[in-house]
C-alpha cells in the first residue's frame, strides 16, 4: 500500500471512530436534563437587560481603559527597548520580563490589595485598580508587539528622514511609528480580544453591583438560580463581542499577507 493510500485509510478510520464516539455520547447524554440545567429559557430571559446594560458594558469599560492604558505604556516601553541609552533598554527589558513572568491574576491582587497595604495609597475610582492592572500587564505584552513593528520598518526610512533635517523624535512620530502601527494592527487586535476575556479576573477585587462584569454576573446569577444557564449566557455574550473582532483579525492578517 502506498503512503498516500495508507494516509487516506487512516484518516477514514479516524473519522469513523470519531463519528461512532459522537453517536454513542449523543445517546448516553440526558439531553432533557442537560438543557434544563444549562439552557433554561426562563433564566436567560431574567438576565436581560442587565447582562447587556451592566455586565457587558462594564466588561467593555474595563477593556477600553486596559487597552488604551496598555497601548500608552507599551509605546513608552517599546521606545525604551530600542533606545540608544543603555539604562532605558535595561529598565524596559526588566519591566517586560517581570510583567510577562507573573500571571495577570497575581498582578491584579498586587495592585488591588498589595500596593494599598504597603503604601497606604488607594487607587481611586470604581474601575481604577482593575483597569490599572489590566493596563500594566497589557502594556508589557504590547511593548514587544510595538517594538517588533518598529524594527520591521526598514532602517532607510529613518535615515532618509534624518537626511532631510528631521529630528529623531519627529522622524519616529511622523515616519516610523505610523508604518509600525499599520504592521502590528492584527496582533494588537488580537491583544484586544485577549483583554476582553482577561477582564473576568477583575472580579477578585470584589466588584460592586455597579462595576460587575460578565463572568462575575454569570457566577452570581448561577449561584442564585442554582443553575448553569447564566454562565452559558455570559459565555454567549463574550462570543458576541469577540467573534466579530476575531473575524476582523483574520481579514487584517489576510490583507497584510497579500500586501507583502
Amino acid at each position: 500500500m502506498s503512503r498516500r493510500r495508507r494516509t487516506i485509510v487512516l484518516r477514514r478510520i479516524a473519522y469513523s471512530v470519531s463519528l461512532v464516539i459522537v453517536v454513542v455520547v449523543g445517546f448516553v447524554i440526558d439531553w432533557v436534563s442537560l438543557s434544563d440545567s444549562m439552557i433554561r429559557p426562563s433564566i436567560i430571559v431574567d438576565q436581560f437587560p442587565r447582562i447587556v446594560t451592566v455586565a457587558a458594558r462594564n466588561t467593555l469599560i474595563f477593556t477600553f481603559f486596559g487597552f488604551v492604558g496598555g497601548l500608552m505604556i507599551g509605546l513608552v516601553v517599546a521606545l525604551g527597548r530600542i533606545s540608544q541609552a543603555r539604562p532605558f533598554r535595561i529598565a524596559s527589558g526588566v519591566f517586560v520580563d517581570v510583567i510577562r513572568g507573573i500571571p495577570l491574576l497575581v498582578w491584579i491582587l498586587i495592585i488591588g490589595f498589595g500596593i494599598p497595604i504597603a503604601t497606604g495609597v488607594r487607587i481611586p475610582g470604581a474601575y481604577g485598580a482593575g483597569s490599572l492592572a489590566l493596563a500594566i500587564v497589557a502594556g508589557g505584552y504590547m511593548a514587544e508587539t510595538i517594538r517588533s513593528g518598529i524594527e520591521a520598518v526598514p532602517r532607510g526610512q529613518m535615515e532618509a528622514a534624518r537626511s532631510v533635517g528631521m529630528t529623531y523624535t519627529r522622524a519616529m512620530w511622523t515616519i516610523v511609528l505610523p508604518q509600525a502601527f499599520r504592521i502590528i494592527i492584527p496582533p494588537l487586535t488580537n491583544e484586544l480580544v485577549l483583554l476582553i476575556k482577561d477582564t473576568s479576573l477583575v472580579s477578585v477585587l470584589g466588584v460592586t453591583a455597579g462595576t460587575i462584569e460578565l463572568t462575575k454576573f454569570g457566577r452570581s446569577a448561577s449561584a442564585t438560580a442554582f443553575n448553569a444557564t447564566p454562565l452559558i449566557t455570559a459565555a454567549l455574550v463574550y462570543l458576541a463581542i469577540t467573534l466579530p473582532m476575531i473575524r476582523v483579525v483574520a481579514i487584517l492578517e489576510k490583507k497584510a499577507a497579500a500586501s507583502r
